[in-house]
């Protein structure tokens, strides 16, 4: 079987289902560039265009009825117009979505993100988790009086601060110093050489844009060791990791970073971010001290997002929600392992929880460098083939669980996958 035939075909057949979305999409390029105001969400030969969603479901404008196994790239954790995040944001609108003050719901929020997760000792809110970790970097710098920050090749943290290959032309000009992620050693020759200059290290618990790479334990606790020698704070970056636990990732590693940044579930799925930590770093952004960092956003505390994120986190997002929503999807991720090994096939599956991606070897997959470059064709094929089965996935090989999503609903896209495997089988061993 030829892949890039396979492909072909399934790309052709996506055209000519999907004629409203190719029309919709063109419309668009008529005044955006591309057509699109969203990068991510951009792929050949056009994207879909979805008009309505309901929990676990997904209908474009052609009809197709699909189950979302994106959930909003994590940030949808509680599906589509969930009945309790839909009245909280009902009740918040009624009163004003804006009042030009401080209310009576930004500080509930905050204690119970407080008291989710134990390193943070005070918290401030953004609207995304890109504006999150350039704060958190923002009080690193300051606090340390140093200029320069390490991060990881694969990293991403926001549309700004991405080092999927390296740099990228749009980041923010910090002066960054780039290390191997799970390589101890590569964060030591940079703390060894710039230790007195580095004002943060900043690390996802796992790289999850970068394809779910899980960070190893001992790294992620050895760079807690290399901060405190090198007088830098440590950043984790949970926008995405923050879900997998009751209180993080960090939480189930004990691990205690200076700083967290975290993301729109957090704000029951709005236009959300948050970053905080050590009440002594936070202590910068206190308006009643003299000189105190300013920090702006006229929908920082916007009473729809305060008060969807007071329902999430009360009523369904709870500690043990949290649990079972991350044990079913590592149930999901050694069911579509075994089909993987089972086929004979050099794919597999990595993450945690309720986050994996779809990789095309069975080699160990330690840091970005470890992917292949040849399997965009793989999961342009997978992406393509679960669309015709009618799963929505990411391009890249992202999955993602959200609540509404059922034992049958987790079952008919685990049988979708071993019938992947199954089809093309002999095209994928090695």
């Amino acid at each position: 079987m030829n892949l890039d035939s396979e492909l072909n075909r399934l790309r052709n057949a996506y055209v000519a289902r999907h004629p409203k979305s190719a029309e919709q999409y063109r419309r668009a390029t008529e005044v955006m560039p591309g057509g699109n105001t969203r990068s991510v969400l951009y792929y050949d030969p056009f994207p879909l265009a979805m008009v309505r969603g309901e929990g676990a479901r997904l209908w474009d404008a052609d009809g197709h009825e699909y189950l979302d196994f994106l959930g909003e790239f994590t940030a949808g954790l509680y599906g589509h117009s969930h009945p309790v995040i839909r009245e909280a944001i009902f009740a918040a609108v009624g009163e004003g979505i804006n009042l030009t003050g401080h209310n009576l719901l930004e500080a509930q929020l905050a204690r119970l993100v407080v008291e989710r997760f134990p390193s943070l000792r005070q918290v401030r809110f953004t609207n995304s988790g890109t504006e999150a970790n350039l704060m958190a970097i923002a009080a690193a710098k300051h606090f340390t009086g140093r200029r320069k920050v390490l991060v990881f090749e694969g990293g991403y943290h926001g549309g700004v601060l991405t080092f999927g290959g390296g740099s990228s032309p749009v980041n923010v000009p910090h002066e960054f110093l780039i290390g191997t992620y799970n390589d101890l050693s590569s964060v030591q020759a940079l703390v060894d050489e710039h230790g007195p200059e580095i004002a943060a290290i900043v690390a996802e618990p796992m790289q999850g844009a970068g394809g779910c790479i899980v960070g190893d334990p001992g790294f992620l606790r050895g760079l807690r060791r290399l901060a405190t020698e090198a007088g830098a704070m440590l950043v984790f970056d949970e926008v995405m990791t923050s879900r997998l636990s009751p209180g993080g990732r960090q939480a189930e590693l004990g691990i205690t970073p200076d700083l967290t940044t975290l993301g729109k579930y957090i704000g029951g799925g709005m236009s959300f971010g948050a970053f905080g930590g050590r009440a002594d770093i936070m202590a910068q952004f206190d308006p009643r001290k003299p000189g105190h960092l300013g920090h702006a956003g006229t929908f920082n505390n916007n009473v729809v997002t305060m008060s969807a994120g007071i329902a999430g986190l009360t009523k369904i997002y709870t500690a043990d929600a949290a649990r079972a929503l991350n044990a079913r999807g590592d149930a999901l991720r050694t069911r579509l392992n075994a089909f993987c090994r089972e086929a004979g096939t050099e794919l597999q599956f990595t993450g945690l929880g309720s986050l994996m991606n779809l990789h095309a070897t069975r080699a160990e997959i330690r840091s970005s460098q470890d992917i292949p470059a040849s399997e965009r064709l793989i999961k342009n094929l997978f992406f393509f083939d679960m669309l015709e089965q009618g799963f929505y996935v990411a391009p890249r090989g992202f999955i993602v669980l959200s609540l509404p999503l059922n034992d049958d609903d987790v079952d008919r896209f685990a049988q979708a996958v071993e019938d992947f495997t199954r089809r093309y089988g002999e095209a994928l061993r090695a």
